[in-house]
């Protein structure tokens, strides 16, 4: 239903297109000419560029048409030959909807062009190689003109000019509304061509992508729907310029023609646009995959960066090529965009400093997505790494951006990368312990650090390493086999707990900053200090019946 309503829209609109032009042109569905200078008795003239043009059109006019006098344009002694060669430039300039504008051609003998500075006029820029030039004191179509037209002609029309006409009855020359029966058939024929192609090449290219992913890797299930929105711009893709390929075969008139032509030139590249901006989505489909299976978040955030500058690479791209179908100069523009990229640079120093500073992060990966990092006035987890700044985010909850370009130049401490996290403390006891209790309790510590499920048994120190002012120092240093610092918090919680628990159990007091005055013992009141009267063996069997309890108490919890 929706193809029949486009073909009635398409016809009503052609129509509408074919109806007769305005009084001040005629044409003979060709080239319009001016209605002032359409006399019968006008004469063949070559004395500026605006003569010679007007005269290989005018006696190709279908009411006026005159080949042998048109081929006159050319300096060809050949007649013969120079009126088939005004027969084909006519039909080239028709084919490619290149729409001559009389009233802009020069009509002074002595015309000069200003860039070459010859007597020459190039009609159109998108085809340089037709211009008419002064020889002599006559204006001619030049020698490169007339050795270019029949490449040119074969290119346009590969099956010949009248292919479409030869193909249907003598009566179907008739012209209706505008244009001859055979042409309405052959739009008919080629709209419905297209149609069936484009649906039989989006099945294919949907069978062929499948078939070339399933070969190097596996299908994802969202990745089926991304393969159809690729095969149908791309079928679309072939379909219009098989469209631009067949369409000058109909000879439609060059004041409609034109605007098919410049319809028939951007879409192939518009709908290629399409294509490769869906094929960025599939590429990101697979590259997030492959991104879940490797331990560094760091390539989480670069999959997106990568989708964005993909997909406006090729929108940039698109937009050159297409300007450059619309016979835009792209070389100017070009130039245009490059002057002002330099002073754009100049004026955004930091914006490409950042830029780069990303770029070395990517590369150099000094830390990812989720490290706890440290620098100058930062300390936190990195949530986000853009192209100009990386997010970190505080232990105080706040989100910090810093630009990448100053990271670039700090020294970063990534605490995410520690394989072991260091636990180091003092623990500090009275002076009044005894040397065995000392002893008891130093080893009842190191068998804390053993029992521990979360300690790294291959490096550990406990050991008495001080006698400070007030206190007998015991150096307490060993690492955590953990991975966030929620488990590093819990953990040393854990040891700090079995540390007191013990000293609780062996009578150890903790020392801090105290002034002692020693007096005589009173009769009534007893000594504050301890006395030790156990043995070694007594003290070590209330050792192990602690760290006996405590491995029972720990297997609970952890149950």
């Amino acid at each position: 239903m929706r193809f029949i309503n486009f073909l009635l829209v398409f016809f009503l609109a052609f129509q509408c297109l074919a109806l007769p032009q305005e009084q001040d042109t005629l044409s003979n569905g060709s080239q319009p000419l001016l209605a002032d200078e359409l006399k019968e008795d006008y004469e063949f003239s070559l004395k500026s560029p605006y003569h010679t043009v007007y005269s290989h059109l005018y006696f190709l006019q279908q009411d006026n048409f005159k080949p042998e006098v048109a081929g006159g344009v050319f300096n060809i002694e050949n007649k013969k030959y120079a009126a088939e060669l005004a027969k084909k430039l006519k039909q080239i300039l028709d084919g490619e909807g290149l729409y001559v504008d009389m009233k802009l051609l020069p009509r002074d003998p002595d015309y000069t062009d200003n860039e070459l500075g010859l007597h020459r006029y190039i009609l159109f820029p998108a085809f340089p190689q037709i211009y008419v030039e002064k020889q002599g004191d006559n204006w001619y179509y030049s020698r490169r003109t007339a050795a270019s037209i029949e490449k040119t002609h074969s290119n346009i029309y590969p099956l010949g000019a009248d292919f479409l006409m030869n193909l249907f009855p003598q009566y179907s020359q008739k012209e209706f509304i505008g244009l001859q029966l055979w042409q309405y058939i052959g739009m008919f024929g080629l709209i419905l061509f297209s149609f069936v192609f484009h649906k039989f090449l989006t099945l294919l290219l949907d069978l062929l992508i499948k078939r070339i992913l399933n070969r190097y890797t596996k299908i994802r299930e969202d990745a089926i729907q991304a393969i159809h929105e690729i095969s149908k711009p791309l079928s679309l893709f072939w379909v219009f310029s098989l469209a631009h390929f067949l369409e000058p075969a109909l000879q439609i008139p060059v004041e409609i023609n034109k605007y098919i032509m410049m319809v028939l030139r951007v879409l192939p590249p518009v709908f290629a646009i399409v294509a490769a901006y869906k094929v960025v989505d599939l590429i990101d489909i697979y590259l997030t995959e492959i991104t879940k299976r490797t331990e560094n978040t760091l390539d989480d955030q670069l999959v997106p960066l990568v989708r964005k500058s993909l997909k406006v690479l090729v929108i940039i791209v698109g937009v050159l090529i297409v300007l450059q179908n619309l016979n835009f100069n792209i070389t100017a523009l070009l130039a245009g965009i490059s002057i002002g990229g330099l002073a754009f640079a100049l004026a955004a120093q930091d914006t490409i400093k950042n830029f780069f500073g990303s770029l070395m992060i990517f590369i150099d990966k000094p830390f990812q997505v989720g490290d706890w990092i440290n620098f100058t006035g930062v300390d936190g987890t990195v949530e986000e790494v853009g192209f100009r700044s990386t997010r970190v985010r505080t232990f105080a909850n706040s989100l910090v951006s810093v630009p990448n370009g100053r990271i670039s130049d700090m020294t970063v401490d990534n605490f995410g990368l520690r394989r072991y996290r260091r636990f180091s403390t003092t623990i500090a006891i009275t002076y009044d312990t005894p040397p065995d209790m000392i002893e008891a309790y130093v080893k009842g510590l190191r068998e804390i650090i053993a029992q521990h499920p979360k300690t790294w048994k291959g490096f550990y120190e406990v050991q008495l390493n001080g006698m400070g002012s007030h206190s007998l120092d015991i150096l307490f240093y060993t690492f955590f086999d953990v991975l966030t610092w929620s488990e590093e918090i819990k953990a040393r919680h854990e040891l700090l707990i079995s540390i007191i628990k013990l000293a609780e159990t062996l009578r150890i007091r903790f020392a801090f900053p105290t002034q002692t005055l020693h007096m005589e013992e009173f009769p009534e009141k007893k000594s504050l200090t301890p006395k030790y009267e156990e043995s070694p063996d007594e003290i070590n069997k209330r050792v192990a019946a602690f760290l006996k309890e405590n491995e029972k108490l720990r297997k609970a919890d952890d149950k």
